[in-house]
């Protein structure tokens, strides 16, 4: 008697398109004997199933435990369905549906097997810059629309040759269905031109390339998520050089190397941060760096830490096998502004700073830098969240109205809601020039597109003079909300932790609109995700020039030694009042005291420059946290006694910064070393701050912390305060999932924005 055929329908959500998923399912059906047929969707996949009931049940229990590697299932749906006599298993055309929740795959790494394949001189793809499979490749960039099928991918103009067609038809390969699947017969190729658009003639341009880099030269490469400028790290001269054309003075520039071996001759490598390195979002992961070492000193100056990545297309693979130790990739861009994606903008755009350009034929439709992470506090941590982890979205604890949230200036992301999705954007960058903000808004077209979301609701930060702001505002027909900045960092580090208020939300970065109109940073807060009070903050000094002494952090030192000592400050012996011109300092007062272009600041980072400037390390900025991260750089031993602090309560608790500065010039008169002073600073915060949480607790009853703002990205301060409160019974909750600096904030957004609408 034969076992009854019965037939299902499964309906499966998540990123389950260009990863393999499809393949997968028609050999798993075949291996139960089940009929049918599997198609993307604009929801997911649906598959069709016919065959015994016991096969089906197998079936589907095997999708969720031996998916892809790369696929993630979010939710799978069982219908029962009429026996419709299919002969075999096939997968079909995709189909459009009206609703589209199908997730995108990020763009990542290529994978071992096809690397294998590159250096296989016996492989008909050995040496070939574009070779991929369904494990591996371009995802996010190469979308234009869903369902993810060739041609709505920039592969669309490349037809495939008839072995590639072979390879994408035969379920047996590992490139079935494989959307970018392409040779040096049928897709992209590489070409090599030098910066007045002679192309240079060379069999072999990746190999050329890689001889004129070794002669010191600065080479534009177009990769997956845009250009990268590239040179010999080993070289100080091409890396100064690099410096001095892209008008990146001091900020540390990012390097590749083709190994873990390589990159620990210059880096210490814990395990996890191997595996981080490996990972097939290959990120640039911070790595202690090692003494001595052959990197060139122009690549991390005044920094601990190299900023590494290993190669991460075959093009990167085939130019480290060259005999480097390591190359700089550093944004193709001149600084400011989005990274070139284009060839043609590349050209214009670089060719004063690139001596040559190695490009390709394959478009990019939306550019991502490459994403940036360390490890702090026992744990991994977003400094940049871009390249092989959007369009991967934060799970939220409920469902929430379609929102549009449109970031802070710095750092800036756009988020877009989902149901319980919240959508990240990558990074795109800081909101000050007409070339970033049209990147900001094509970002948000090409998101709501290939998110298939109609947002009913805006969120924005409350400064009236973000280019985000601006956006926002001039939308319309639609529920505008504005968010206090602060408030929005400690959401979104609840979001990412699920978690509902109220909480005790330490909200610390250089600058954000407070709803007094003043310059906050240093903020204590009660929060839930509707609501928040300001519980304490650091006492208001005035920012002499606004603006201006962000970069000139001289200023802010200036405001702090005046605050702390009156007329007396004169006297002080200090490096800064005898490098300073006398003229320029009294100008500075002048401006203090007649509340001349002299916002008001509660902003820890503020302090952090000011500091810095105090006790010598920096007066001058050339990238936004430069002087606080030198402060953090220095920082050495443990400290064996902290500053005074004090607060003073009204409505809430105004911090003093009189006495910590007091304490750190009469330690620079006697002499203490300024890495002793900057680790006495550090753990006088950390105490302090935590003195703070135990006294609203004692009020408030509250006993969850939650943590965010950029100054979080100070591994000291964070490990440290986050050792002490546990140990004084509080739950800690940091960031994990996104920035804590601003490239986060619009989650927080977002959640708000929900919260206020649904009340």
């Amino acid at each position: 008697m034969t076992e009854e055929c019965v037939a299902k329908r499964v309906e499966i959500n998540g990123i389950v398109q260009g990863v393999g998923f499809r393949p997968f399912v028609y050999q798993l059906a075949n291996q139960y004997n089940l009929k049918g047929e599997v198609a993307n969707t604009s929801s997911g996949v649906s598959i069709h199933l016919e065959g015994n009931r016991q096969n089906i049940e197998s079936f589907c229990r095997d999708i969720s435990e031996k998916k892809p590697p790369l696929a993630h299932i979010t939710e799978i749906d069982l219908f029962d369905e009429p026996v419709c006599d299919h002969q075999a298993f096939t997968i079909v055309d995709s189909r459009e549906q009206l609703v589209m929740t199908t997730l995108i795959s990020p763009d990542v790494s290529v994978c071992d097997d096809c690397r294998h394949e590159l250096f296989d001189i016996h492989d008909r793809r050995f040496g070939y810059p574009f070779i991929n499979c369904t494990n591996c490749g371009p995802r996010y960039t190469i979308i234009n629309d869903i369902p993810y099928d060739r041609p709505k991918t920039s592969m669309k103009s490349f037809k495939m040759c008839p072995i590639c067609q072979a390879e994408y038809d035969d379920p047996e390969n590992r490139r079935f269905h494989a959307q970018p699947n392409a040779c040096s017969d049928c897709g992209p190729h590489v070409s090599l031109f030098d910066n007045t658009r002679k192309k240079v003639a060379t069999p072999n341009p990746v190999a050329k390339t890689a001889a004129l880099l070794k002669q010191g030269y600065i080479i534009a490469i177009k990769g997956l998520g845009g250009f990268h400028l590239a040179a010999d790290a080993e070289n100080n001269d091409a890396v100064v050089r690099l410096r001095k054309r892209k008008h990146r003075e001091e900020k540390p520039l990012a390097i590749m190397s083709y190994d873990v071996e390589r990159i620990r001759k210059y880096a210490r490598v814990e395990q996890q941060e191997a595996e981080l390195l490996t990972s097939p979002q290959r990120p640039i992961v911070l790595l202690t760096k090692k003494e001595p070492n052959s990197i060139a000193q122009a690549v991390a100056p005044r920094n601990r830490y190299f900023g590494a990545l290993l190669p991460y297309t075959p093009l990167h693979y085939l130019l480290l096998s060259q005999d480097f130790t390591a190359l700089v990739m550093t944004s193709g861009n001149l600084s400011e502004e989005p990274i070139a994606i284009d060839n043609e903008d590349a050209f214009n755009r670089l060719s004063h700073i690139a001596d040559y350009f190695l490009i390709h034929n394959r478009d990019i439709y939306l550019r991502s830098d490459d994403s940036i992470v360390r490890k702090a506090a026992g744990a991994i941590r977003f400094v940049r969240r871009s390249r092989g982890y959007v369009p991967v979205p934060v799970f939220l604890n409920k469902k929430v109205p379609p929102i549009l949230a449109c970031g802070a200036e710095l750092k800036n992301t756009v988020c877009l809601t989902k149901g319980n999705q919240a959508f990240l954007s990558q990074h795109i960058g800081d909101l000050e020039n007409l070339a970033t903000y049209d990147f900001f808004k094509l970002t948000i077209r090409h998101m709501q597109r290939i998110l298939n979301v109609h947002p009913e609701i805006v969120a924005f930060d409350l400064h009236p003079d973000y280019l985000s702001t601006r956006f926002a505002e001039e939308m319309e027909s639609i529920n505008k909300i504005q968010i206090q900045h602060h408030h929005a960092h400690i959401v979104s580090a609840m979001a990412e932790n699920r978690i509902d208020g109220p909480v005790i939300g330490l909200s610390f970065d250089g600058t954000g609109y407070g709803t007094d109109g003043a310059m906050w940073g240093g903020e204590i807060l009660i929060a839930d995700i509707e609501k928040f009070y300001r519980a304490a903050h650091f006492a208001y000094v005035p920012m002499p020039g606004s603006t201006a002494a962000i970069k000139e952090p001289w200023r802010m030192a200036v405001s702090y030694l005046y605050d702390a000592f009156g007329d007396k400050f004169w006297g002080l012996d200090l490096p800064l009042l005898k490098e300073m011109d006398a003229i320029k300092v009294k100008i500075m007062v002048d401006m203090v005291n007649k509340k001349i272009n002299s916002p008001l600041t509660s902003s820890l980072g503020r302090l952090f420059d000011g500091v810095a400037s105090i006790i010598g390390i920096r007066n001058q900025v050339y990238f936004e946290g430069q002087a606080a991260m030198e402060l953090e750089m220095l920082a050495t031993g443990q400290a064996d006694s902290i500053y005074d602090y004090e607060w003073i309560t009204t409505e809430g608790h105004q911090i003093l910064t009189r006495p910590i500065i007091q304490g750190v010039v009469n330690d620079m008169n006697n002499g203490i070393h300024p890495s002793v002073i900057s680790r006495k600073f550090h753990q006088t915060l950390i105490q302090m701050f935590s003195d703070l949480c135990a006294v609203i607790r004692k009020k408030s009853g509250l006993k969850r912390v939650v943590l965010s703002g950029g100054v979080f990205q100070n591994s000291i301060l964070l490990t440290g305060l986050i050792k002490v409160l546990e140990k004084e019974n509080f739950k800690v909750f940091s960031h994990t999932q996104v920035p804590a600096n601003d490239g986060g904030i619009s989650l927080g957004q977002a959640l708000v924005a929900a919260a206020v609408t649904s009340r």
